[in-house]
């Protein structure tokens, strides 16, 4: 004898289209609450707070923060003032290292991710040694290729019998910072690729081989679309990460030679910190961050483009 179960009140409710009471209707709230506070902390109330300061001849060591409304973000973007020059120059800097690094920490990554993805012995141990200078601080990476690129007592000069002006001479200056950078942070995109890698059927594969299709033809017809949102995510990432980069710069080569590495994170610390003129800082700090936006919606936009296409 078969029993059959009772529906429970709500679902007979529901089945009469009897309207069921909801509780707990702050319960998402809550879970949301820890994050928005953190979120209004230290994001809304500083972005809003640094706006503001932007308006002023801001120096908090002064009792006095005279009102200048757009007067900083006016001589920014004229020639003749007194930040124009050196705050252009640092944006052409961080341009410069950006278009470098950006490609080497896209295809570089890739290349190691579609070969630790492959089953072999010891791929564990591998993951963990491309993986591992990410965890190292910038301080730590810094601090041991400024020891290693010296151009006095380095090691690479030494082993290499030529004194190759690493760090205080450009092109080498950049060489260094784009070879530190992606020898650095290369273990963090590779795996944000093998999770992207994962996610691809191997079915596709399998097909692709019933097809007679090469190693290339499934890379560039199965790997690239089925990465193809990850390597948007990477992409997006990564600019804003190199356009955002200080302290490669500011430890392994100071700025030098002659400011041509002083990138625009570095002149910003420089004038609201050193030079403690907070209203102008702040001013370059939203010039910069309207520029990334700018350059983050356009790397979307084609990317979705190309997707649809």
């Amino acid at each position: 004898m078969t029993v059959v179960e009772a529906p429970s009140r709500s679902e007979a409710e529901v089945a009469r289209g009897v309207p069921v009471a909801r509780h707990g209707r702050l319960t998402p709230y809550l879970f949301l609450l820890p994050f928005g506070v953190l979120f209004l902390g230290f994001v809304l109330i500083p972005a809003v707070f640094g706006l503001w300061v932007s308006f002023h001849d801001y120096n908090y060591l002064l009792p006095g923060k005279p009102w200048v409304g757009l007067q900083n973000y006016i001589d920014l973007f004229t020639p003749d003032s007194r930040d124009s020059g050196d705050f252009w120059k640092s944006m052409l800097a961080t341009g410069i290292f950006t278009v470098f690094s950006v490609p080497f920490l896209i295809v570089c990554p890739l290349g190691v991710a579609l070969l630790l993805n492959r089953a072999f012995r010891g791929r564990g141990f591998f993951r963990a040694v491309f993986f591992a200078p990410y965890v190292l601080g910038v301080a730590v990476v810094g601090l041991l290729f400024r020891f290693v690129l010296d151009p006095n007592i380095g090691l690479v000069n030494y082993y290499l019998g030529h004194a190759i002006p690493w760090t205080t001479e450009v092109p080498w200056a950049w060489v260094s910072l784009v070879g530190m950078t992606v020898w650095w942070t290369l273990g963090f995109n590779a795996v944000i690729y093998m999770a992207g890698l994962q996610d691809i059927s191997p079915e596709l594969y399998e097909a692709a081989r019933v097809d007679g299709a090469s190693r290339w033809d499934e890379f560039r017809n199965v790997t690239l679309p089925g990465l193809r949102p990850v390597m948007a995510f990477v992409t997006t990432v990564t600019i804003l990460a190199s356009a955002n980069m200080f302290g490669q710069s500011f430890l392994l080569t100071k700025g030098a030679p002659a400011n041509e590495t002083r990138t625009a994170i570095m002149y910003i610390a420089q004038t609201g910190l050193g030079n403690n003129r907070q209203g102008m800082a702040a001013a370059m700090s939203y010039i910069l961050a309207l520029a990334l936006m700018a350059i983050s919606v356009l790397n979307m936009r084609l990317l979705q483009r190309r997707e649809a296409s």
